[in-house]
């Protein structure tokens, strides 16, 4: 065996090691909200439209927060390689602490302003109110999956992707659980799976708290805020914070236009965008552990171990995507019926779903890359060519919308070449920005 084969296995063993725990964490909440959005989706059509309104604003401010998790794994893991571990812990506490304080916040805030994020959307007031519902409810756990993100982020640094498994799988079945008793055993209906949602959410709150406050005695850390500690990670996620606005903006942009095709294309989109998220999750774990290992090896000073991680993570990405985007296609004429019982909603779906299933493998390249940087602390670059690839994507929807209405163009053709602008269009400019930042060394810096 040669130098270069065993370095490459121990770097493949590496990647594994942290990606596949982090792959069962990541899928266990999109698959959540498949099984929500079947749930839901079988009382009817309105309910399924609301639920993808509603779930567009929640998941817009949740990611929005993402980077209280993206921001912490990087700081922890380079403390960490560096052999601070007393340090990284202390780092990841006061992330908790942000994340606590911006939850609360933003709870109150979006309660208060519910009717008017659903209004926005220019929806029936059928589909309005049922959105208002979900999201007027879901808004007492935003707080919870707010330090559910930094939680996580801790244990990522400390190169820890089992413990987010079990506390994810654990309260996700819970979820689902409860989902089935409010919405059809108690007749809640939507706002049952609201209910469920929240209680599951802070439940994995409180296991997470035993989890942080064992690592903090072990090294010493005081589970307390420190002052300066907290302003560092508000600092240091603010680019983090615009990189991801630039994202929601272009989900919600792409919400909007499936809503001006029409209910039926509103409610099969919904179904799309959560299998697009479900991919997205899945290719996501191999950007997770590429966070905590340059992370780490940028802490230690490793070049030569950065750009094997790179190289090696890319080849997964795009090879993973291969095989998730084949089985979509694969089964594209019979996911439909899994997540709607409208005859007309499920027509819709299956040329978006091919094309969904054509995207995995760039998709798998872009989210590798995003993570590589993220892990490397490139914020700022990723924030200004987030507002790029932005641009790239509005004419595209901006245009689908037109042509559909000049051209007549309407049902599963129209839903297609919006899935097509955001899938691939938006992805492909991600991948550009990304790709050119990547073959260079401007963001190799290396130490604490």
């Amino acid at each position: 065996m040669t130098d270069t084969t065993a370095s490459r296995r121990i770097v493949d063993r590496d990647i594994l090691r942290l990606a596949v725990p982090a792959l069962g964490a990541l899928v266990a909440e999109p698959l959540f909200l498949l099984a929500d959005t079947a749930m839901v989706g079988h009382l009817g059509a309105t309910p399924l439209a609301g639920l993808g309104l509603a779930s567009a604003v929640l998941q817009t401010i949740i990611g929005l927060m993402v980077f209280l998790a993206y921001a912490t794994t990087p700081a922890v893991a380079r403390r960490f390689g560096a052999g601070d571990e007393r340090g990284a812990v202390a780092s990841g506490v006061d992330g908790l602490w942000l994340a606590l304080a911006l939850g609360v916040v933003l709870a109150l805030a979006g309660w208060v302003s519910t009717p008017w994020l659903v209004g926005a959307f220019g929806a029936s007031a059928e589909v309005a109110a049922a959105a208002s519902v979900y999201l007027s409810i879901s808004m007492a756990g935003l707080p919870a999956m707010l330090v559910v993100f930094a939680s996580t982020g801790l244990l990522r640094g400390l190169q820890d992707t089992r413990t987010p498994l079990w506390v994810a799988g654990i309260g996700f079945a819970a979820n689902i659980a409860l989902n089935a008793v409010f919405i059809y055993g108690l007749g809640w209906a939507i706002a049952g799976s609201a209910v469920g949602t929240v209680i599951a959410q802070w439940g994995m709150v409180a296991a997470y708290v035993v989890v942080v406050s064992r690592h903090a005695g072990r090294v010493g850390a005081s589970p307390w805020p420190h002052h300066a500690g907290v302003l560092r990670g508000a600092a240091s996620g603010g680019w983090l914070f615009l990189r991801t606005l630039s994202l929601r903006a272009a989900l919600l942009l792409a919400t909007w236009a499936a809503t001006s095709l029409g209910s039926d294309e509103l409610a099969a989109y919904q179904v799309a965008i959560t299998l697009y998220f479900t991919l997205g999750f899945a290719l996501d774990a191999l950007a997770i552990a590429a966070q905590a290992l340059i992370g780490r090896a940028l802490g230690a000073g490793d070049l030569e171990q950065v750009r094997a991680v790179l190289r090696r993570c890319v080849q997964w990405g795009v090879g993973s995507g291969a095989v998730l985007g084949a089985l979509v296609i694969a089964t594209a004429w019979v996911l439909p019926a899994v997540f709607t019982s409208s005859a007309s909603v499920a027509a819709l779906l299956p040329p978006s779903l091919v094309l969904l299933g054509l995207s995995a493998p760039l998709g798998g390249l872009v989210f590798v890359l995003d993570g590589v940087l993220i892990g490397a602390g490139d914020a700022r670059y990723l924030a200004w060519t987030g507002l790029v690839n932005l641009a790239a994507f509005v004419p595209l929807a901006l245009g689908t919308v037109r042509w559909a209405d000049a051209a007549g163009l309407a049902g599963a053709a129209a839903l297609a070449w919006l899935t097509a602008s955001f899938a691939i269009g938006y992805l492909a400019a991600r991948g550009v920005t990304l790709g050119l930042r990547a073959r260079g060394t401007a963001w190799m810096v290396v130490g604490v």
